[in-house]
């Protein structure tokens, strides 16, 4: 409409006049509030309200502005004459009859400005608020979040928790609730430093998106090109695999995550061993989470950087970021002077400190500890694409690719508020609500984290609690959510609550159950001494089995759980200080021979059973302890069997036959290699050499005498 046709009627049509410009304090006075930005109000016309946007901005000349009463068609008119004097605040229309003018004052916090409007002799009530923008909006929206959080937490018996959020690349909360030590009552704070867990695959990715952008590591060449003895069980995906598939989970391999849990290898010795562990799936076929793979992506950047993961990640990210407090170990954690101790709910219910788990040989996977405060540099340095402080540490484009989806994860949608997405290199994405998110938790004893980006909205939040296992992770950020982006509300806590009352009772029912599939009146095949040994998996390594006060104990990468006999030769983990193998099976197997000689556990439940072998006394690899077998042996008059001792290992050679290996069982006793069923057992003294040699065959055993 043209503005000659309002001339006459601006003020008798006078409807609600949004956000009126308030010039701010004179341009050079600090102490006044703050008048730049965008208001919305009313003019209050007789029956009605006259809607009125206002925009004030300082510029170097003085205060000026625009104005639009949509009702009557003006848009961004220009202002005149606008006066700032303190807390007083005026400007007038120009090229309108009747000189209509605004005159008011500014309420001390810089939220309001009201007054009166003129206009050819006639005044009328006007008021105008603040449109909140960026964080100052968030912040308003999270109004009372303290106690939402204060809520969510109590129920879920969390001990301590810390949230950072991040709009528009400012800081609008980073707080700490509850104890970061309870017994001590010590509080969380922003600043406790706390594991990440699995948030730390994303820093690797990181690292390996530099690399990329450094031109020294191509997403879509085989891992072969820089670790030429990497080897799969799958010789497709040895051939194959490329840092993209490492980082994406479709290996085609399970978890495995026994290899690396609370065990002491090297990086590079756990890679060695991936050779030997049974994948369940094609390859590029289905997500599976593989941390081992991720370990191997951090080995990779070793490789190619010649320096350690840690040193990689320090200096890549943590450096341009400002996380100076941020490290990668539980020892350098607890050196620091505010750091979390972890929590776990029992299930009776009650809530008990746990040792920290040292998982720094698997790092590239999990083992970063931060403050929720450094954090949002990392929530930052996402959002602005790669910048952090207007310095580029990735490039754009590394991390558009880094929040884009490669691998489908194919879960169903159960609820319409949240639809499934893929997987990313080191994140997960998925639409909450019509919102795109990329996000990653993470989970490690007395732990639990969550990293969320909102893109599209420029919101990042992180949540840091020291409870195992919490839904909270993913509770708090989804109310914060829904008050951030304006959505209705959701009792997301209350919900999971109800669930989770549903699942103890059926947790319950299922324990009965399972003792009901326990066999009675059974007993162990064996005396228990018989299966107490050493017994070792190419990819797991050793586990020992011992007798103690009656019971089995196993000891696997330094975590040591009684077992008590379950049915026949299965035995069941007990209750221990360290859970991770209660009520896990050991089953025993036997040889020809009927002695106990393997134990097979499911520390993988999506292959077959693991089956370590037991190992023979260490003794007889020991060339002293050998040589009292050495010597000829007669089975007859016209033949002989000669031992010998060749290194390590008794080899045997029988006349018109090839030589043969023998393979310690124990005692005295060796397996043929290369015969099944084919074993020969040494009769000799506690010591001096032994006098007699028996062959034991399918067929029979057969003596022979020392010549």
């Amino acid at each position: 409409m043209h503005r000659s046709m309002l001339r006459a009627n601006l003020l008798p049509a006078l409807r609600p006049i949004p956000a009126l410009l308030v010039c701010a304090a004179a341009f050079a006075q600090a102490p006044a509030p703050a008048i730049a930005g965008h208001w919305e109000g009313a003019i209050q016309v007789p029956g009605s309200a006259l809607k009125v946007l206002v925009d004030l901005e300082a510029a170097p000349e003085g205060w000026k502005g625009r104005l639009s009463i949509p009702q009557q068609g003006l848009q961004d008119l220009a202002l005149k004459d606008v006066k700032v004097a303190g807390r007083a605040v005026s400007f007038a229309l120009p090229g309108i009859p009747g000189d209509p003018a605004f005159k008011g004052e500014v309420v001390a916090d810089g939220s309001a400005f009201a007054g009166t409007f003129t206009q050819g002799g006639q005044a009328l009530p006007f008021s105008l608020a603040r449109e909140l923008k960026g964080a100052d909006k968030a912040r308003a929206a999270l109004k009372d979040f303290d106690a939402v959080v204060e809520k969510i937490r109590a129920d879920w018996k969390v001990q301590g928790l810390a949230i950072a959020i991040v709009k528009g690349g400012d800081l609008v909360m980073a707080k700490g609730y509850g104890w970061r030590d309870a017994e001590k009552k010590l509080p969380m704070t922003a600043d406790t430093l706390l594991p990440i867990g699995s948030s730390t695959k994303a820093f690797t990715t990181a690292v390996m998106a530099a690399l990329v952008d450094e031109g020294k590591l191509d997403w879509e060449k085989p891992v072969r090109t820089w670790i030429p003895w990497f080897r799969l069980q799958d010789p497709v995906a040895t051939e194959r695999m490329t840092p993209l598939d490492l980082v994406t989970h479709r290996s085609g391999m399970p978890r495995h995550d026994a290899l690396w849990y609370n065990a002491t290898l090297t990086r590079k010795d756990m890679v060695r061993r991936l050779q030997f562990l049974e994948p369940n799936k094609d390859f590029r076929t289905d997500f599976q989470y593989n941390n081992a793979m991720f370990l191997t992506a951090g080995y990779l950047t070793e490789e190619i950087t010649g320096k350690s993961w840690e040193d990689n990640v320090r200096e890549r990210i943590f450096k341009p970021l400002g996380m100076k407090r941020a490290n990668f170990s539980v020892d350098e954690a607890r050196k620091d002077a505010d750091f979390s101790e972890p929590y776990r709910e029992e299930k009776d219910g009650t809530v008990k400190k746990i040792p920290h788990r040292s998982i720094t040989n698997v790092g590239p996977a999990g083992s970063i500890n931060a403050s929720v405060h450094e954090m949002a540099a990392w929530l930052r340095l996402h959002l602005d694409k790669g910048r952090i402080a207007g310095k580029a540490v990735l490039s754009p484009g590394s991390v558009e690719f880094l929040h884009t989806p490669k691998m489908l994860m194919g879960l169903p949608q159960t609820k319409p508020e949240l639809v499934p997405g893929g997987y990313a290199p080191g994140w997960f994405t998925d639409v909450y609500r019509g919102h795109l998110r990329v996000h990653h938790g993470g989970n490690i004893d007395g732990f639990s984290a969550m990293v969320m980006l909102v893109p599209g909205s420029d919101l990042g939040i992180v949540v840091l609690t020291n409870m195992d296992g919490t839904p909270t992770r993913e509770l708090i950020p989804r109310h914060a959510l829904d008050r951030l982006l304006g959505l209705e509300f959701r009792d997301w806590s209350g919900e999971a609550l109800k669930r989770r009352a549903e699942s103890k009772a059926q947790q319950k029912e299922a324990e009965e159950k399972k003792k009901a599939a326990r066999k009675s009146g059974t007993q162990p095949s064996h005396p228990l001494p018989d299966y107490a040994g050493d017994y070792e998996h190419p990819g797991y390594g050793v586990m020992k089995v011992a007798q103690r006060d009656g019971k089995l104990a196993m000891t696997f990468n330094a975590i040591t759980t009684s077992f008590e006999h379950w049915h026949y030769d299965t035995f069941n983990g007990l209750k221990a200080d360290d859970p991770v193998f209660e009520d896990e099976k050991l089953q025993f197997g036997m040889g020809l021979d009927g002695e106990i000689d393997s134990v097979q556990v499911a520390l993988e439940p999506s292959v077959k059973p693991i089956v370590f072998v037991k190992q023979a006394d260490a003794r007889l690899t020991d060339p002293a302890f050998l040589a009292r077998f050495a010597g000829t042996y007669l089975m007859r008059s016209d033949m002989e069997a000669v031992f010998s001792v060749r290194g390590t290992v008794l080899v045997a050679d029988l006349k018109g036959q090839p030589t043969y290996e023998l393979m310690p069982v124990r005692g005295n006793r060796f397996a043929i290699k290369g015969l099944t069923g084919f074993f020969v057992e040494f009769k000799a003294d506690a010591a001096g050499p032994a006098t007699a040699v028996d062959f034991d065959q399918p067929n029979g055993i057969f003596t022979a005498k020392r010549k």
